[in-house]
């Protein structure tokens, strides 16, 4: 990256409905027991996944009905526009702009098809200028809140001044479905809860914290691992290997390769900032990062108030972990589909 580019704010949005994992687990033994023999087997899951509760967009009602994608489409629409209001309005607010200050804005959103896309049908209630810049994403999943905020600082490194606002917006609790059960699924229901998270970032100004630099790995013939299937009815989640196995034999060597190229090592880092996928995800980070177990304390947090959101969920926990004092070098990451680790190095703000 060129020169520094300063994270000015970060600010989080969350659905207003809550539903908690004892009566996420109690639903699904209701739901699937019957028609799911081996939800019995499967279902310590729920007590395992670290989650208390999540935030949804819809009441629990709305996903106890057969849904379509005419019917999650809708939902989608008006769920993400609304959280992208919420998060986006946050993070304008506590850098001190307007909608018509903004220049540039990348939207990362995974969990639903909107064209016009998110921040164009956003555009009015939060007065964005019509010849500002617009970069939706699609595809970076659980990565993308720290894909698409390395994509951002990289939009504002090349456009020195302009203001950059980043959003995230997933409703992963869209994707639940009554009509087609695997393993998959029930991990998923036990995981997977909505929210949204935004940032203003521009060169030339300090703010809580700058991004120095950026990296990516991708590993070959790994896009099994992670995503989506498109079937009649929706979306459906795709795990079809262990995360956490991957994760413990493969992330190390690639995040020493990532830092190396900026004059980084792992022991270097003061605190590594990670998406956490799940309770078992957190703990092979741990192991496989030697950072100690326990550590990643933030990340256990945020899980079990939130849940997995996917891309907005690494935002959150740099939301806790910068209200508890950011160290000198901190390193943001995440583990998506593609299979992709990404990272994004943060110094604190001098």
């Amino acid at each position: 990256m060129t020169q520094p580019v300063g994270m000015l704010s970060l600010a989080t949005a969350s659905p207003p409905f809550t539903l908690s994992q004892i009566d996420a687990k109690q639903i699904a033994r209701e739901l699937f027991s019957t028609r799911f023999p081996q939800f019995e087997r499967m279902a310590p899951v729920f007590a395992t996944a670290g989650v208390r509760a999540r935030q949804i967009v819809r009441p629990i009602e709305w996903y106890l009905q057969p849904r379509g994608w005419p019917e999650r489409g809708a939902a989608y629409i008006e769920g993400a526009v609304a959280l992208f209001v919420d998060a986006a309005t946050g993070a304008l607010d506590e850098a001190g702009l307007a909608g018509a200050d903004v220049d540039i804005i990348v939207t990362v959103s995974s969990t639903g098809i909107a064209t016009p896309s998110l921040e164009a049908r956003a555009m009015g209630r939060m007065g964005f200028r019509p010849d500002a810049v617009r970069v939706p994403v699609f595809g970076l999943g659980c990565a993308g809140g720290v894909s698409g905020l390395a994509l951002a600082a990289k939009l504002a490194a090349a456009s020195p001044g302009a203001r950059v606002l980043f959003v995230a917006v997933e409703l992963c609790s869209l994707a639940f479905r009554l009509d087609d059960l695997s393993k998959a699924d029930i991990v998923a229901t036990a995981l997977f809860g909505d929210g949204a998270a935004a940032c203003v970032l521009r060169t030339g100004e300090r703010g809580f914290a700058s991004i120095r630099s950026s990296a990516e790995h991708t590993w070959p013939d790994t896009g099994d691992i992670m995503g989506w299937r498109v079937d009649p009815t929706g979306l459906g989640v795709i795990f079809a290997r262990s995360i956490p196995s991957f994760a413990r034999a493969n992330l190390r060597p690639a995040m020493e390769t990532m830092l190396g190229e900026q004059s980084l090592s792992i022991d270097g880092v003061d605190r590594f900032i990670c998406h956490p996928g799940g309770m078992k995800v957190i703990e092979a980070l741990e192991e496989t990062l030697s950072i100690g177990q326990g550590r990643l304390d933030h990340e256990r947090d945020v899980m079990a108030d939130h849940g997995n959101m996917s891309a907005p969920t690494a935002l959150f926990v740099l939301d806790h972990a910068r209200r508890q004092g950011l160290p000198a070098t901190s390193v943001l990451s995440a583990l998506g589909p593609g299979f992709t680790a990404t990272t994004v190095t943060l110094k604190q703000a001098a």
